[in-house]
This record gives C-alpha cells, sequence and structure tokens, in this order.
C-alpha cells in the first residue's frame, strides 16, 4: 500500500553514551519490517522527546539540535523508505529559524516536513517571536510535525501520568494558543500535524466554540474563526479508541486524518491501518498522509 506513517521514531546515530530508550529505536532494519507487517510503503522519522532537551540554553541548543539532526539523517541512511523529520527547538525560536532555513536549504522536496515540541518549555506559539518562523513555513508550505515534549506539571509524575494525561495535555494547550493567536488566519498555508489524534481538541472544541460565540473577556476581537484555524490541522490516527477517532473526524474533518503508530513505543499502535479502517476511513488516511507529506 502506497501510505505513509507519519508518526515514527528513530534514535539519532551517536555515541552508546548519549543514547536512551528501547532497543528498536536503534534499529531502522525493524522499522522497515513494521512497515512490511502493516502494508506500508514509508515512514516520517522524527527523535523521540528524551532527546529534545528543551532545558538547553541557546548555544548549547544550537549545537546540540545540529548534532542530533545530523544524527537522524544518519539514522535514516540509505533507506529511501525512511524520511528524516528534522527537529525545531521551538523553546528558541530564533534558533529555530536558524534550523529551519538551513533545512528549507538543503531539501530536496517540495514539501518541508519538520518536528517542534508541542508544550513543555517551548515558547507560547502564539508569540510574535514566531512570526517569521511561520512566515517561512507558510510560504514554502511546509508541514510542522507537533510532538508533546515532557510535561511541565510535577502532578503528573506519579501513575505514569507525565504521559498518559500530560501528552494529550500539552498537545491541546499548543493548539490553544495557535487558535486564539489566530496564527493560521495571519499566516494562511500553514499545516500542522498534531500527534495522538489531537489530544483534547476534538473534545474541547465546543467548548472553545461557545466561548467565542458568548465573547468571553479576553478573547480576540473580532472573534476567532475556529472552523479557519482548524483548516491548519491534521491529526494522526492514534486515538486507542475508534469512538474517539471518530470524534475527532466529526470536529476537524476526514481530509485531515493521516496515519500515525508512534512506533516502537509501547503506547502506540501496532496497525494504525486497522485503525482507520475500524472508522471506515482507510482509503482516506491513505490519500491524505500522500498529499499531506508529498512524494517521498
Amino acid at each position: 500500500m502506497a501510505g505513509v506513517d507519519v508518526h515514527t521514531h528513530l534514535a539519532p546515530d551517536l555515541d552508546d553514551s548519549e543514547l536512551t530508550g528501547p532497543e528498536l529505536l536503534r534499529r531502522p532494519d525493524a522499522l522497515l519490517a513494521y512497515l512490511d507487517s502493516v502494508g506500508l510503503d514509508s515512514a516520517l522519522v522524527s527523535p523521540p522527546p528524551p532527546y529534545y532537551r528543551q532545558h538547553l540554553d541557546v548555544v548549547a541548543s544550537r549545537d546540540w539540535v545540529a548534532r542530533l539532526n545530523d544524527g537522524v539523517r544518519r539514522r535514516c541512511a540509505l533507506q529511501p523508505r525512511l524520511r528524516p523529520v528534522p527537529y525545531l527547538p521551538l523553546e528558541h525560536p530564533d534558533v529555530s529559524v536558524e534550523v529551519y532555513a538551513q533545512v528549507r536549504a538543503e531539501s530536496a522536496s517540495a514539501t518541508p516536513i519538520v518536528t517542534g515540541a508541542a508544550g513543555g518549555q517551548s515558547a507560547r506559539l502564539d508569540d510574535p517571536e514566531f512570526d517569521i518562523l511561520w512566515a517561512m513555513l507558510a510560504a514554502d508550505g511546509a508541514v510542522l510535525l507537533l510532538h508533546p515534549g515532557t510535561s511541565p506539571d510535577s502532578r503528573l509524575a506519579p501513575h505514569y501520568q507525565e504521559n498518559l494525561t500530560g501528552n494529550p495535555v500539552e498537545t491541546t494547550v499548543a493548539v490553544s494558543q495557535l487558535v486564539f493567536g489566530q496564527v493560521a488566519t495571519r499566516h494562511p498555508g500553514l499545516r500542522f500535524v498534531l500527534v495522538h489524534c489531537g489530544g483534547a481538541v476534538p473534545m474541547l472544541a465546543g467548548r472553545w466554540r461557545r466561548g467565542i460565540a458568548t465573547a468571553r473577556p479576553g478573547l480576540p476581537d473580532p472573534a476567532v474563526d475556529l472552523d479557519a484555524e482548524f483548516r491548519a490541522l491534521w491529526f494522526d490516527s492514534l486515538a486507542h479508541d475508534p469512538n474517539a477517532l471518530r470524534l475527532a473526524v466529526s470536529v476537524l474533518g476526514a481530509d485531515r486524518l493521516v496515519l500515525g503508530s508512534d512506533w516502537p513505543f509501547p503506547m502506540g499502535s501496532s496497525d494504525p491501518c486497522a485503525d482507520a479502517a475500524a472508522v471506515g476511513l482507510l482509503d482516506a488516511a491513505v490519500t491524505n498522509s500522500r498529499t499531506l507529506v508529498g512524494a517521498l
């Protein structure tokens, strides 16, 4: 099947002392075997959150991200079915602009694709500091995969809640900044992919809409066009529940559903094609994924 898994991970090719996570993260052959097992043609490969290192200052971040992106590129080398996705350190907007400018200069594809952390220590995504980056991404028709970083909420430390609850919450907070900051309206052409089926955005969309309709204090004037802002959002199939996936489809649109597994992590899906098929949208998800990222 000529489909793309937009949400897979490999560790960078660095010294063993710098590596963390399951051993499968070091095995592109295992990722290829997974693609064969579910009948997919290719995958976008981004570094997993333990490698974001959002705590670094500007100088250290610039050095680390260069090494990280080179390492992921080496990990995918000689594997045309695997497309490495460079990381932008959104906690440092100026560095993100520098990194993206280099990505754009080196990109052999008509569709530059990058990733960045939703939440954690990232700056507010509606901050004017990001306007240069958003303008560049929009002009290129680029795709930014938003993946949650480490939750800053210490209340979520017990019971694995930093992942179970924190990951979807961080995505949701990041999207709220984009939506109420009217980022997509100000920068037409922006495209964001939300992993984990958009976090809690589908559940909260109605509440956001009600707040806009009743002009709650602090909301922008003129009012946010929620539908217009949502048109910049794609979401992956990783909901773990067909009913949750149906909700996301009803809120964000079947034409925004793409395939995503979070391979090789235990909280991922063993078969995103089956997930999309369970709601009758496998063909749509395959088509959307290919259209979004272009030819690999």
